[in-house]
Order: C-alpha cells, then structure tokens, then sequence
C-alpha cells in the first residue's frame, strides 16, 4: 500500500460477494478461504508524498481474515 488511512473508513458499503468477485480464486489462494465481500467507502490518505486527500477507497474483506489489499478507486477533493 502506497498510502496510509487517516482515521476510520466512512460510508462503508459491500457492492460484491462470493461469486460477484472476479478475483475470488485468487483471494482464497493468497489469503485463505473465507466468506468474501469486495467494499467501498470513504477515508482521509495520507500519500507518500505527505500530501492528505479525501479519496474513495475500494477493499477486500473476509470474516476471520479482515481487511484486504486497499486501492485508491478516486481522490474526491483538491489536496487538504
């Protein structure tokens, strides 16, 4: 991950599931099996530049496992 999450993830959301996942082979492989779920939300980042935006962030999340392979998706504002 190339940036950091600054405070807690807001508006999380679950827009993918199980078989919705096109990525589920893969997940299972790398990080076990589990009940899969690909979610959305928003959060204030900090880049490696030391830069903070608001920015929509996608995941991959599992009961037993958590939080899986962040992804910034969209920055949502001009630098903070």
């Amino acid at each position: 991950m190339d940036f950091e999450i600054i405070g807690s993830i807001r508006h999380p959301e679950t827009f993918a599931r199980s078989s919705g996942i096109r990525e589920l082979a893969r997940l299972r492989k790398i990080h076990g099996p589990g009940l899969w779920r690909k979610r959305k939300g928003f959060a204030t980042v900090r880049l490696q530049d030391g830069s903070l935006h608001e920015a929509e962030i996608h995941w991959y999340e599992a009961s037993g496992i958590g939080k899986r392979e962040f992804k910034i998706k969209r920055y949502i504002d001009i630098q903070l």
